[in-house]
């Protein structure tokens, strides 16, 4: 076999098996607290494991997880909320202090290809506000969004010139 087709063979098979994979890392501000949505394509249906970081002064600091200890700096401050493909960090009364390399670790059970992990310099007065908008579309199915809009449909008048 040709070495070349061997290798792209290779490759094909190695990302077919990765379970999961990183899309999007992105973060806001919510108020004070800071919100970091780490996006991802799930293969599987096997349970997923996270961990949110920071690195900052060349040292990480682990915020929340479940594959390794969470500081007890961030034990009381952060929490995660995991939706469908959507794993949210998020981070009470975020300060400069704060200021650094988020990281985002996902692995899913079984995944034998490694973890995916994905980065973000997140600087407090470089961030965005979280738009509510978003925040109802991710939170909120599409079909309960057309039903609420529905009302607002009604209320248009369309005369005919």
């Amino acid at each position: 076999m040709n070495p070349t087709v061997g290798i792209a063979v290779i490759l094909t098979v190695l990302q077919a098996a990765h379970c999961q994979m990183i899309k999007d890392l992105s973060a806001c501000l919510l108020g004070q607290n800071l919100r970091v949505d780490c996006r991802y394509e799930n293969k599987t249906d096997n349970p997923l494991t996270y961990e949110f970081s920071i690195t900052k002064d060349n040292r990480k600091h682990v915020i929340h997880s479940t594959i390794s200890v969470s500081e007890n700096i961030y034990r009381g401050r952060a929490n995660v909320t995991m939706h469908k493909n959507l794993v949210c960090l998020h981070l009470q009364s975020f300060t400069t202090s704060d200021e650094g390399i988020y990281m985002c670790e996902l692995r899913a059970t079984n995944d034998y290809t490694g973890n995916q992990v994905k980065n973000i310099t997140v600087i407090k007065d470089k961030l965005e506000k979280c738009a509510g908008f978003s925040l109802l579309i991710q939170n909120t199915s599409w079909l309960l969004l057309l039903l609420l809009s529905l009302p607002l449909l009604q209320a248009v008048d369309f005369v005919s010139l």
